[in-house]
């Protein structure tokens, strides 16, 4: 039997995943939560093999709580259930410890596949995620700038596009409003950007944020 944890902000979305895994005799919905600061509870509190979870949620987001799940977790599978698309987070989410990426468009069976595979240990690579890994082993020098961004960065700078302050910032990740201005200086640097504005264009001109 696969222990499946569901992390979505919609209601919606977790019964009707929980209606859909109850169809399947080796798949159990052993608990749910509804942000990053839930899921992480829940990861403590509930035995689970796999986790499904949504990356855009209020307060604290998938992308947050992912680092700190794999910290309390390292053999939990995660897999991402997003609304976006591949080519805009899936690399970097792998990277950071995602064992899957699915957008929330595909098959639902491509769902139970999912999870049947990164129960296993396994990750679950998409062949459009498989051909974005391959272009990037291809074109190293030609990589979207937030993809050059650490773990930490790549947070600080989402929350940044999205017009957060560094005392938001600092608050909701647990870290000083210094750590955050170092992290701020160090992403600019490395995306070759000037100011929050830009950050903001950068961010919806690649469709990171709505």
């Amino acid at each position: 039997m696969i222990k499946i944890g569901i992390v979505d902000d919609h209601s919606v979305v977790r019964s009707g995943l929980k209606q859909f895994f109850a169809d399947h005799v080796d798949l159990r919905v052993a608990g749910e939560a509804s942000n990053g600061r839930e899921a992480i509870d829940l990861v403590r509190n509930t035995e689970l093999d796999v986790l499904v979870m949504d990356l855009s949620m209020p307060g604290q987001t998938g992308i947050d709580a992912l680092g700190m799940i794999r910290a309390k977790a390292p053999d939990l599978g995660i897999l991402i259930l997003s609304g976006y698309p591949e080519e805009h987070y899936a690399m970097n989410l792998i990277r950071q410890g995602a064992s899957g990426y699915l957008n929330k468009d595909c098959d639902p069976m491509e769902i139970v596949n999912a999870v049947r595979t990164i129960s296993l240990g396994r990750r679950y690579i998409t062949p459009s995620v498989a051909e974005l890994l391959a272009q990037q082993l291809n074109r190293k020098d030609d990589v979207p700038a937030h993809e050059l961004l650490s773990e930490r960065e790549f947070q600080v700078f989402l929350k940044l596009a999205k017009g957060e302050t560094a005392g938001d910032i600092a608050k909701s990740l647990s870290l000083s409003v210094k750590t955050v201005s170092t992290y701020r200086t160090r992403l600019m640097e490395k995306m070759n950007l000037a100011s929050n504005s830009d950050l903001t264009y950068y961010a919806l001109k690649n469709k990171l944020i709505d």
